[in-house]
């Protein structure tokens, strides 16, 4: 112990005798480490941020599409043909047993009339389960309910963008708007969701019947897609499937026929997304620790500057009874004390950066202990491999060859 202690101090001050030269060697590690743990401490940031935005779209959720159309041996793409109608809808609710909640959705949008002002918006036609399934609340007002559906009501739930831009600074509950020359009666208000993953404003949308939002507004017959939510996650795939088969039978689809529709869970799009941003994290890091090797080849050829200077120390050393493997360990330990002194440089380094980027961006940088424990190791490892061979080399020297070296 007391011998590892008399290394350390010994190679601490060799080091801070040439102070400035020891701190552009290790400047190789410090922006290595620092680039490591922000490059991944930004990816896991970003991974968690997109999970919480998946997160917010519903609970359990499932999703289906219609399917896709071919004409003359060429697909139309997915939602090219669509057979979705209530009475699917009826159906699902009818005989699924492993689904909470089921809501068809109709989707249509234009420009809408209320207040003092005018605003360009899509308008989604649900059922009252939507708004468990997708995790709305109520900030004002109430929600409409089944029978409001059953009639085909003309009345609405405003996103909070809608609601300030139609009526600022004031509760339009109770108010009047019109959706493409169609009057509305405002229920309610939905609290705030913010953005989505993708950038795209959650609020500035407005919620209707969906009934009346197909045959008023759309004048169609088919509904757009279907959302539901499984009653676990862990029975979501089951809950999947069921909801498959019930469609299938629904549009007699024989046992050789292609489904007319797709299903995408939230496992599977949660799944899809961390993926990729997995992919990036590591793409980044890795990018990042190329500045490891470089801050170590820096390391090696400052070692062996040092083992050339200090060649007459080395004779000396070895002509009064010194171990070739003391010096070995001796140079060794001093790379891997440089090593290491630039890691934690690059440890603090970094904090100082993701706060940065925490306080005056949107990024929201997450710094994992795993990471920071990694790069210290990975530290002296740089330290061990790039100067095990200035060491190796004055352990190697000649003492008489060395006592004349000038």
């Amino acid at each position: 112990m007391k011998h590892a202690q008399n290394l350390i101090k010994a190679a601490f001050k060799s080091i801070f005798k040439n102070r400035m030269r020891s701190l552009l060697t290790s400047l190789g590690i410090i922006i290595g480490v620092s680039a490591v743990i922000v490059m991944v401490s930004v990816g896991e940031g970003s991974q968690a941020k997109i999970e919480n935005n998946i997160n917010a779209l519903g609970t359990n959720l499932l999703i289906v599409f219609p399917g896709s159309a071919s004409s003359g041996g060429v697909r139309m793409g997915a939602g090219s043909f669509n057979r979705f109608t209530f009475d699917d809808v009826e159906k699902i609710k009818n005989e699924a047993t492993l689904l909470e909640g089921v809501s068809s959705v109709v989707r249509s949008g234009g420009q809408v009339i209320g207040g003092s002002s005018n605003w360009s918006t899509s308008v989604y036609g649900v059922e009252p389960d939507y708004f468990e399934i997708r995790n709305w609340q109520i900030e004002s007002g109430e929600f409409f309910t089944e029978r409001d559906v059953t009639a085909k009501k003309k009345v609405a739930l405003l996103g909070k963008t809608v609601a300030d831009e139609l009526f600022p600074d004031t509760d339009p509950t109770g108010q009047s708007i019109r959706i493409r020359n169609i009057p509305f009666t405002v229920f309610g208000v939905l609290k705030a969701k913010g953005q989505s993953g993708m950038g795209q404003d959650q609020d500035d949308v407005i919620l209707a019947p969906s009934t009346t939002v197909l045959y008023r507004l759309k004048g169609r017959q088919w509904v757009d897609m279907i959302n539901a939510s499984a009653v676990s996650t862990e029975r979501q795939a089951e809950a999947q499937e069921e909801l498959s088969q019930i469609l299938r039978e629904s549009h007699r689809l024989n046992p050789g026929d292609d489904d007319d529709f797709t299903i995408s869970s939230q496992a599977e799009i949660t799944e899809a997304v961390t993926e990729t941003s997995r992919t990036m994290t590591l793409l980044l890091g890795s990018i990042a620790a190329v500045s490891l090797v470089v801050g170590g080849i820096g390391i090696m050829n400052i070692m062996l500057v040092s083992v050339t200077e200090r060649t007459r120390e080395i004779g000396i050393r070895l002509s009064v009874g010194a171990r070739a493997s003391d010096i070995m360990t001796q140079f060794l330990t001093e790379a891997v004390v440089l090593s290491l002194s630039g890691g934690l440089l690059g440890i603090l380094l970094s904090a100082g950066v993701v706060a940065i980027l925490n306080r005056f961006t949107d990024i929201a940088a997450v710094i994992n202990p795993e990471i920071i424990f990694i790069s210290v190791l990975f530290s002296a490892a740089v330290g061990i491999f790039f100067g095990f061979y200035p060491a190796r080399k004055a352990a190697a020297l000649n003492p008489i060859d060395a006592l004349r070296y000038e």
